[in-house]
């Protein structure tokens, strides 16, 4: 590009727009792939330069987080797998409930499934805190019960991935080594006006290649967390972003163009399908009704009410109730809820239901006393709007 001109927009679909900075002519030009707009955007926007002003910043901005207090590589490997999915201030209770709890990888790799699911309970994705539990079994058995100072032996880890490994290494053992999760994604798209669609792993890549060439060697650590940081609370995801008070608004394209509301582009997510579940509290006074979910597919070897594909009329949720064997005497219809999962939506009707004495399990049903099931019986989030149920009256 002849230094006369200047690039005015580009579009990796389409065009790079031009403008003669003597004449002010405006005209496109097409170019034939995707390589020629990367070989572009690497070459035209020089990432060094946001690496001081953004490190500026941090010293004064920086989050206190419990997970940045008494650092370890423990600490730091559970507060990441919690947030995965997961607003900072729901995680703060639950980590600081969970390293109470188990403080050491070796209180994490022996409990038992149920408390360790309790622990998670209202977190979601249990899968995540499972691999963490066989992982840190893995961590005992080839390192030593430490977890290893080296990305690719982390990210070996189960349920380790590119951006948690990254995060290990710097924030515990000062690693050069990014990690690029979705904000880090968002403020590089923005400042760069790169509109490459972001749920692409290539483009992932190529961020991490791009910030691995400038993360500064003995600051990675602090590099890392000021770019969550900035894209938490400064270039935010939904909402306008703070520009006036971001250390790059000068640099920033996004800013200088007015593009933040189209970037970053990414491919909209398939559309999730919904399902009509009816829910059962079924009581006999002090003990209630649950059953625990198949080992295998959503919410597996979590604890649940009884419930039923479909919204059934309250006589349809009696023969259903007949059905387990027991003996309704009184029902009454409750609120209505839903819970969104991420490639399902349950839109729930519920049922409180008095049975006669509960006296032998019928199979696949456990008759729980009421504050045993809250204390010790892991029940998902997605039942939070009838568990409160449990204490009232019929």
């Amino acid at each position: 590009m002849q230094k006369d001109y200047r690039v005015k927009n580009l579009s990796v679909e389409s065009k790079i727009i031009i403008e003669s900075t003597g004449t002010g002519k405006i005209f496109s030009v097409e170019y034939p792939c995707t390589l020629c707009y990367i070989f572009y955007m690497e070459n035209n926007f020089d990432l060094k330069v946001l690496v001081a002003p953004l490190l500026d910043w941090y010293v004064v901005h920086a989050r206190r987080l419990p997970w940045r207090e008494n650092v370890t590589p423990y600490r730091v490997w559970v507060s990441e797998i919690m947030l995965q999915q997961t607003r900072v201030e729901t995680v703060k209770p639950y980590f600081e409930r969970f390293m109470k709890t188990l403080p050491t990888i070796q209180d994490l790799a022996s409990c038992e499934e149920d408390q360790l699911l309790k622990l998670w309970e209202g977190l979601g994705y249990y899968s995540r805190v499972r691999n963490m539990q066989e992982a840190a079994r893995e961590v005992i058995d080839t390192y030593g019960g430490e977890l290893p100072a080296d990305f690719d032996q982390l990210i070996s880890l189960k349920g380790i991935g590119c951006y948690t490994a990254g995060a290990i290494a710097s924030a515990a053992f000062g690693l050069p080594v990014p990690a690029v999760d979705g904000n880090v994604l968002r403020v590089i798209m923005r400042v760069t006006a790169d509109e490459s669609d972001i749920s692409r792993q290539s483009v992932r890549t190529r961020t991490e290649q791009r910030l691995q060439e400038i993360i500064p060697l003995e600051h990675a650590r602090q590099f890392n967390q000021a770019l969550m940081d900035l894209g938490a609370t400064i270039c935010l995801p939904n909402g306008e972003p703070l520009c006036d008070d971001c250390p790059w608004q000068t640099l920033c394209r996004a800013y200088q163009q007015g593009s933040w509301r189209t970037l970053p582009v990414k491919k909209k997510a398939t559309a999730r399908r919904s399902e009509n579940r009816t829910i059962l509290i079924i009581r006999d006074g002090g003990r209630v009704v649950l059953r625990k979910r198949p080992a295998r597919g959503l919410l597996a070897g979590l604890y649940e009410f009884p419930n039923l594909v479909g919204h059934l009329s309250q006589d349809e949720a009696v023969q259903a109730v007949q059905q387990m064997n027991l003996h309704p005497l009184r029902i009454q219809r409750l609120t209505d809820a839903k819970h969104i999962f991420s490639h399902v939506e349950w839109q729930m009707t519920g049922y409180m239901v008095q049975v006669d004495s509960l006296t032998s399990e019928e199979a696949g049903l456990l008759f729980v006393e009421i504050e045993d099931a809250q204390a010790h019986y892991p029940i998902p989030s997605a039942f939070a709007a009838y568990t409160g149920y449990l204490f009232e009256s019929l």
